[in-house]
Order: C-alpha cells, then structure tokens, then sequence
C-alpha cells in the first residue's frame, strides 16, 4: 500500500491514474476471501491450459503425478494439546519462551497447532524432523513437463493417491490408452485396481521392499520406462515453486489460502516455461 502512493510501475499494475486516490487496505482482505471462494486460482490454470497455442504442446495421453511437503506459517512451539491443558507459560519468558519438548508425545490425535489448525505435524521419513505441514500435489503432462492440474490437503498416508485419483479423474474414462506415472509411494493394490477401473495405465514405480502391484503386463512395454523418465521432470516444477515461487514455506495460515497460493505458483511456473517452448517448437 506504501508502493502504490508513490512506485508509478505500481500503479500501472493495479490501473491507477497518477493522481488517483489509493484505496483502503482492507480491500485487499476483502477482495482475497473473495477469490477463495471462486476458486479464482483454479480457474486461472485452466484458462492457461485452454489457449490454442499452449493446448498443441500438451499430452492428453499421459501424466505423471506427485507430491511434496508444504511448510505451514507455525511454529512447533504453537503445537499444543487440543484439550488445553497445558501449563501456562511462567512469568518472565516473553512470547516465545523456551520450551522443552523432550520426552513428551505429540501426535495430531492429541495436539494441534493454535496459529494454524489445519497444518498437521508430519515427518518425512524415519530419523528426519516432524515439521507442521501440508502436502501439495500436481499433475504433469509428460510431453513438455507443464502442470495440468494442483491440489493441497492436510497430511496423510492416503493424501497422494487420494489426490492423484482426484486429478486424473477429468482425462479418464475416455477411448485410447491413458497412463499415470509416479514413484513406489503409489504402489498400493488398491489404488492400482481404481485407475484400472477408470481406464487409466498405472506406470507406477515398483516397491521392491513386499509384493509389487505392477507386475510384467505392464513393465514389459517400452512406454513404462519412458514414463518413469519423464515422471522426474515434476521435481523441476516443484523445485522452481519452493526456490522462486515461495512455497517452501507458507506466509498465509489456513488450507485454503495456502491451496490458492500453490495453485497460483504452478500456473506461474508455466507461464515461464510456456514462451520458451512454444518459441523452441
């Protein structure tokens, strides 16, 4: 709001005159709980999808999905028993007083965040930290790597394939051989069986670790491992949202400011990527 009294690019941006009068800030509040609800971000990565020149460098065959940690805007510390019981702070500490967690149990079941209640605590795998968090997830054509369609849930062990089903759903069930790639996390029989029943080609990862789901109807053909090639490439997406994009970690508390910034962030990264291919084809 400072900027626009006195930066003219600004000004510019927004479609104010010189000697126009600034608005209230909370314009700003208002007019965000207003996107939220249209599901603004959403529809402005289908609009981008649906343009003549960016439709011909998509795939409408094959996909490869994923996911990635979403950093939530709390602190650990804001992690605290849902039934309230816990001590207040003693005198002299401030805000943030040291808090020894050690030998405590913390579980989502028990606790939960008083700075945002929808983050869950999650961790990565075993011996990493548990960090307040959600998952996002995107679904990518395979052809030149640009994202079709972004979600955000909370944190789960059925997040990811839930998700996948949810985006895949819209280019399923149609004539013509549909393939979805993705890593072992996918590698469930039962989230197999459903892409089956949609009509989709599971190019998932074998689990070499128990009993894979994927078996040689589908490893021998040549197209299973060019869709384990191309599956990586969402990396690169997820790897330019974290670093450029700022998602790495959340500035806007609740899931669905934080789903509308994600969804914003991967219709940015293609709109980078967009005049480079479409100048190199």
């Amino acid at each position: 709001m400072e900027r626009l009294d006195f930066d003219l690019l600004f000004r510019w941006f927004v479609g104010l005159g010189i000697d126009d009068a600034v608005w209230d800030h909370s314009v700003f509040s208002k007019n965000r709980d207003r996107l939220l609800e249209a599901e603004i971000a959403a529809k402005f990565l289908a609009a981008i999808l649906t343009q003549p020149e960016v439709k011909r460098l998509l795939s409408s065959d094959h996909f490869s999905v994923d996911g990635t940690l979403v950093e939530a805007w709390a602190s650990l510390k804001s992690f605290k028993p849902r039934s309230g019981s816990e001590e207040p702070p003693s005198d002299g500490g401030g805000r943030n007083e040291e808090v020894d967690f050690r030998g405590e149990k913390r579980t989502n079941q028990t606790h939960a965040s008083t700075t945002d209640p929808d983050a869950m605590l999650y961790r990565k795998g075993p011996g990493m930290e548990a960090k307040l968090c959600f998952i996002g997830h995107a679904l990518m054509e395979n052809r030149h790597g640009l994202f079709v369609a972004a979600r955000l849930t909370k944190v789960s062990g059925h997040a990811e394939r839930l998700a996948a089903l949810d985006m895949i759903e819209a280019h399923a069930n149609r004539p013509g051989a549909i393939t979805l790639a993705a890593d072992k996390g996918f590698d469930a029989a039962n989230f197999v069986m459903e892409l089956r029943e949609i009509n989709v080609t599971p190019h998932i990862a074998q689990n070499t670790t128990r009993r894979s789901a994927i078996d040689r109807r589908t490893t021998r053909h040549s197209g299973y491992q060019l869709s384990q090639c191309a599956r990586k490439r969402i990396e690169e997406g997820f790897g330019w949202m974290k670093t450029i994009g700022g998602i790495r970690r959340m500035k806007y508390r609740g899931r669905e400011k934080v789903a509308s910034i994600f969804t914003l962030a991967a219709a940015a990264y293609n709109l980078i990527r967009i005049p480079k291919l479409m100048e190199a084809t």
